[in-house]
């Protein structure tokens, strides 16, 4: 078995991977472009998928799908389970998450923050919590590690966390996905005296930017996806912040099944516990603009992207701006 750890040095397959990983978001970005506000959430994933799914079989790697698209999106392709990657047994092995689109309804109705997301990390270290489809999160940045608890009122984490930022509450921004199950939680952020940033779509993007130095955002909360979940902790981890999860069943039988596949529905999930090990890459390419990344651009014979490239084992951020001919995509 190949290890991801295996080889540190400059040439290492580990940061290969990394950048051939941006390669197959790309192709999923590009692919989703002629779908972007045209109400066809379903075809704009289909396309993103059947790109990606292509691309990744290029990559020299094993890959073993943790976190996939069969289960949640009824895909024939990237499915828990599934391998991917070339085959030709050189590359490392990995478990592997994937997203074509994080933010399909963001797509179809071309508003901003979709992206395409892969993470990895080594083989055996993702959490598979795909048995219960919700999680309740907590995503800051360095600061708010050992400080915010998301088993304490939302106003005492954002009381915290403001001290070890050093700002006021009231400077402190709180995204939370617009949903009738926050309509509690978003009040009491605004009656501890903090913003909100209300988000329609795309947990993923929100936590990383609270994690993010320099964003507009202090803290993400509230409940999302189970699988979304997992992949922010792979760049959270890169990034060097604050992640908590607690698994959020809608019924006793999908709590029961969540206890049959092994998981804790009292725990409080770390980072470790969702990702473990210190050797995460998560990429992301931008379909539609945001705060995180740019969304695919055509100008004339040309078409833009631009990625963000996290791997934990440097704590790096890289960002990645590629001209395609459009040519190469007809």
């Amino acid at each position: 078995m190949v290890s991801l750890t295996a080889d540190l040095s400059p040439l290492s397959p580990d940061r290969n991977l990394a950048l051939e990983l941006v390669r197959a978001t790309e192709a999923a970005a590009i692919r989703a472009v002629p779908f972007i506000g045209r109400g066809a959430k379903e075809a704009a994933d289909g396309a993103a998928v059947d790109a990606m799914r292509a691309f990744l079989g290029t990559v020299d790697f094993d890959g073993r799908v943790v976190i996939g698209e069969g289960e949640k999106d009824n895909a024939p392709m990237l499915f828990n389970g599934e391998h991917v990657g070339s085959g030709s047994g050189t590359g490392p092995q990995c478990d592997i998450a994937v997203d074509p689109i994080d933010g399909t309804s963001l797509t179809a109705a071309g508003r901003q923050n979709a992206l395409s997301v892969i993470a990895v990390s080594d083989r055996g270290t993702m959490l598979d919590a795909s048995s219960v489809f919700y999680m309740d999160k907590l995503v800051t940045g360095p600061a708010g590690v050992g400080v915010v608890d998301i088993r304490l009122p939302v106003a005492e984490n954002i009381k915290r966390l403001a001290g070890a930022l050093g700002k006021p509450v009231e400077e402190i921004v709180v995204s939370v996905l617009n949903r009738p199950r926050h309509e509690q939680l978003i009040q009491e952020i605004r009656d501890a005296g903090a913003g909100t940033r209300l988000m329609s779509d795309g947990d993923v993007a929100g936590g990383i930017n609270a994690a993010r130095h320099g964003a507009r955002t202090d803290m993400c909360i509230g409940v999302g996806g189970s699988p979304e979940g997992i992949v922010t902790a792979c760049a959270i981890k890169a990034l060097g912040g604050h992640i908590q999860g607690r698994l959020w069943p809608r019924d006793d039988d999908e709590r029961q099944r969540g206890i049959d596949a092994g998981l804790d529905m009292d725990k409080v999930y770390e980072a470790d516990d969702l990702v473990s090990g210190n050797n995460t890459i998560f990429v992301a390419t931008g379909v539609t603009d945001g705060q995180l990344v740019a969304g695919v651009r055509r100008d004339g014979d040309y078409l833009y992207t631009e990625s963000v490239v996290l791997r934990s084992a440097s704590g790096t951020l890289r960002r990645v701006a590629s001209e395609h001919l459009v040519s190469k995509w007809l």
